[in-house]
């Protein structure tokens, strides 16, 4: 698997989002590089993760780019009604990704991290999303079908195992452990 990915910036948007920032937006399903294409026409920064996969048929093998994160496109904009109007009336675009109708900022540093990922062709897989305090199992290895809470701190992952009973729990470090969420 290889990396790539598609950015693109104008000089009207580098006006336009100088003072900006990052936002995920949703797309109508495999319409991510049309609507990067449309919105790179309209002015507006783009960011958008391709891998490389080769895809096997019965008569033939063909290496193909997909996004690496199906039905989402990254644009970088100020946070103006106009900006984000622009972008919602961009066909293929079904909203702007958050809590709030205008989109959560995303911040710079993991739009950069994502870029050195894919510049660097390193492998990895999408993974569902985890926060501390949910509930997940480990799957494969020596500790398969172990439950517990799962537990970050300092960059390093735990399991917690909990005793209802006796009010005690165990933290397990699970590095290299597959892991689901329950």
């Amino acid at each position: 698997m290889q990396f790539g990915y598609a950015e693109k910036r104008s000089s009207y948007a580098e006006q336009d989002s100088s003072s900006g920032a990052w936002y995920a937006i949703q797309t109508h399903p495999r319409h991510e590089r049309v609507v990067a294409i449309e919105l790179q026409i309209r002015g507006v920064s783009t960011f958008l993760p391709l891998v490389r996969e080769v895809h096997r048929w019965s008569d033939r093998r063909k290496t193909v780019e997909l996004p690496l994160f199906s039905s989402y496109v990254f644009v970088h904009l100020a946070a103006t009604t106009e900006a984000r109007a622009r972008v919602l009336r961009s066909g293929g675009v079904l909203r702007f990704v958050g809590q709030h109708a205008g989109g959560t900022p995303i911040p710079d540093e993991q739009i950069e991290s994502v870029k050195m990922l894919v510049a660097k062709n390193l492998p990895c897989v999408n993974h569902p999303f985890l926060n501390t305090g949910q509930r997940v199992r480990i799957r494969g290895g020596a500790l398969d079908g172990l439950e517990g809470i799962f537990r970050s701190q300092n960059g390093e992952d735990a399991l917690v195992v909990s005793l209802d009973a006796i009010q005690r729990s165990l933290a397990i470090q699970i590095k290299g452990y597959d892991i689901e969420i329950v």
